[in-house]
């Protein structure tokens, strides 16, 4: 998947990888997913110096089955398929994709990912995939309700590295730099340091050739990144590197909060401490500046939020179904590297493709201890205890502005491993539901057997694409009144009893019906009604919750509504 990992292309392009005809990892990506996922225990785990301690992936005693796919030209579909039937027929429990289509991504019978996913999970496998990094509203992608979609999201511990300024003022960057500058020097904008035919404006972007030797040596630079540029902002340090540049300070609101192993003494700012130092440049006559060794910081406020390169819904193939369907550690990870990429054993990384593994290793353990629990019963497990606050006990927010967050930045919320071995209630689907969703969305039945490769009929339906018994409930175009139904299965105790809580979106009425459910054994199931009705309208896409809770469980499925009146938001 292109995003924040590839910085690692940069770091190390003077080392000639190979790319072995087999599942040895050449790049380091599949090490590090993997590892995340079910590395066994290590001791002393580091980036050189950094994050020092302890670390084991999420399900350490589980077996790793590589198959790869992708490689430096990229990933093809056939090796994609080839992939897919391959682990079917070894019988895994578990596939993690850190991978996917670019976003807009194309329909169901078009997408590898999604044929082959499907016939994972009508084989009882649980398929976990990333979200994508292109931040944007509208752009996630593993849009299948067969799969888990996973979001990223930050930890409470950081890479830092204090930026001192000549006039004494303190501000602090992102880095992995471990190189500092011994004493202050001077510190221009490099607009500044323009060279050649490049105008100030396109050497303040520290490009390839802009910036003037002469005017660059022994300075700190002060560099803007463009937002949502696939440029790496490695490079801009090796481009200051060889102007003669001692030091870089690099601008960027969007990402500001990703740690790069820069090669030289450098940090990443967001716009608001950039105009700070760039002020503080343009009133001093002879404005100095020292960058110091990146540090590891812990306890960082507030925490997790949700990264701001995460992919966002809606869903844009089938927006009546909510994507992404959860949010998991994705910023900074550490985790293990191949040698045969830098000579490295483990690495610092960003990216969805990094909180992918974290959800699944929590399905791992799930399926070891209910091993006959089908993979959309898991994905439920995950998805209603899942939290929509921080550790603080405050509301769930998004880099970079800090907004609040909602359901089309983390779906069902941020994972909660301790509560998902005992979700009280599940939203089951199997295979027969899916292909009844997928003739609600249009597919005739000639069609439909090209991903199902049976006989499969359109004889069963479902009124709409809502009505499949997800773990949200989403409603696009909500023209006055729409009611629709769901099924929970009680993997609780025996004898117990739910009460409804709903918390409606903006300007919704919601009613369920019945508002209480009594199980009297293991396994039953109960229908239930979910009712909306325009209220107010208001403008763009509203959210809420249901929450089943018992004695002892609370339940939640994220409620997602747009009225028709709305003149804002997506439709299909």
């Amino acid at each position: 998947m292109h995003g924040y990992e590839a910085e690692m292309e940069e770091v190390e392009e003077s080392v000639k990888t190979v790319s072995f005809k087999s599942p040895r990892d050449s790049s380091g990506h599949g090490s590090h997913t993997a590892s995340t996922a079910a590395g066994r225990y290590v001791t002393n785990m580091n980036y050189n110096g950094l994050a020092t301690g302890g670390a084991r992936g999420g399900a350490p005693m589980a077996r790793i089955a590589v198959y790869k796919t992708c490689w430096d030209s990229g990933c093809y579909d056939v090796d994609l398929l080839a992939a897919f039937d391959d682990a079917i027929r070894d019988g895994v429990d578990v596939l993690s994709l850190s991978l996917g289509p670019t976003s807009p991504q194309g329909d169901y019978f078009s997408d590898a990912i999604s044929i082959g996913s499907f016939h994972a999970s009508s084989h009882g496998i649980v398929v976990v995939s990333s979200a994508g990094n292109e931040g944007n509203r509208g752009s996630a992608t593993n849009l299948a309700p067969w799969m888990i979609t996973v979001a990223a999201s930050s930890m409470d511990r950081d890479f830092t590295s204090n930026i001192i300024l000549g006039d004494g003022i303190n501000f602090t960057g992102e880095s992995l730099a471990l190189l500092q500058m011994n004493t202050s020097t001077r510190i221009i904008s490099a607009s500044e340091a323009y060279a050649g035919y490049f105008t100030p404006y396109q050497s303040s972007y520290c490009l390839e050739s802009s910036l003037s030797s002469t005017k660059s040596r022994g300075k700190v630079l002060v560099c803007q990144h463009a937002e949502s540029s696939t440029e790496s902002k490695l490079a801009k340090s090796k481009i200051v590197q060889a102007a003669g540049g001692v030091g870089m300070i690099l601008v960027d609101e969007a990402d500001k909060d990703v740690a790069i192993p820069f090669v030289i003494p450098a940090a990443v700012v967001g716009k608001r401490t950039g105009n700070k130092i760039l002020s503080y440049i343009n009133r001093t006559r002879k404005a100095t500046s020292r960058i110091f060794s990146a540090k590891t910081v812990l306890g960082s406020q507030p925490a997790p939020k949700i990264t701001a390169f995460s992919s966002k819904g809606p869903n844009a193939l089938t927006p009546e179904i909510l994507k992404p369907d959860i949010t998991a550690p994705g910023l900074n990870i550490l985790a293990a590297w191949s040698p045969a990429n830098g000579k490295m054993h483990s690495n610092i990384l960003s990216g969805t493709s990094m909180a992918c593994p974290h959800v699944t290793g929590i399905v791992a353990l799930v399926k070891a201890v209910y091993p006959s629990w089908s993979p959309s019963s898991i994905k439920s497990a995950i998805m209603t205890t899942a939290t929509m606050m921080d550790k603080n006990r405050k509301p769930l927010t998004v880099d970079p502005e800090g907004r609040r967050g909602n359901a089309f930045d983390y779906g069902a919320g941020f994972v909660n491993p301790r509560r998902v071995l005992d979700p009280g209630l599940i939203y089951d689907t199997q295979t027969t539901d899916y292909k009844a969703f997928l003739c609600s969305i249009g597919y005739n039945e000639k069609s439909l057997h090209l991903i199902t490769r049976d006989n499969s009929t359109c004889d069963q339906t479902l009124p709409t694409a809502t009505g499949l018994n997800y773990p949200s409930i989403t409603v696009p175009n909500l023209k006055n009144y729409f009611s629709v139904m769901r099924t929970v299965t009680n993997v609780g105790e025996p004898n117990s009893a739910y009460k409804a809580f709903i918390s409606s979106p903006a300007g919704i009425n919601v009613t369920v019906v019945p508002r209480l459910l009594v199980f009297s054994s293991y396994g039953q199931k109960i229908d239930f009604t979910v009712s909306f009705k325009v209220g107010a309208p208001s403008e763009g896409y509203g959210f809420g919750l249901l929450t089943w809770r018992s004695r002892k469980s609370r339940v939640t499925i994220p409620l997602v509504v747009r009225s028709a009146h709305s003149t804002s938001g997506l439709l299909r």
